[in-house]
């Protein structure tokens, strides 16, 4: 079955930059649009940057500067590169693919890993 895996996520002081990874088997990003999700503890999940199938690439609007998204074909990876790190970025970060375009239901998650930015 397809399984979507998370990585690169840990503590890091305020200003820092991480790098997350989502590895997928049985299923080629390529042929999707990946979106990485947050959730932080009492709120909703949220979007936080997308790529399609074809490269084009998505950002909530206040993370566009900081964040960037990316893809290794090769790899079968996405990236999500998170530079200038804040307290409020704290959050349980989850990668998801869906066929199709940006907007409707993302069929396929990870598990997650956990951003902590330490003020």
């Amino acid at each position: 079955q397809v399984q979507l895996v998370e990585s690169g996520g840990g503590l890091v002081q305020a200003g820092g930059s991480l790098r997350l990874s989502c590895a997928a088997s049985k299923l080629t990003f390529s042929s999707y649009t990946t979106g990485w999700f947050r959730q932080a503890p009492g709120k909703q999940r949220e979007l936080v940057a997308a790529i399609t199938s074809g490269g084009s690439t998505y950002y909530v609007d206040s993370k566009k500067a900081r964040f960037t998204i990316s893809r290794d074909n090769a790899k079968n990876t996405v990236y999500l590169q998170m530079n200038s790190l804040k307290f409020e970025d704290t959050a349980v970060y989850y990668c998801a693919a869906r066929a199709g375009g940006l907007w409707g239901e993302y069929n396929y998650w990870g598990q997650g890993t956990q951003v902590t930015v330490s003020s």
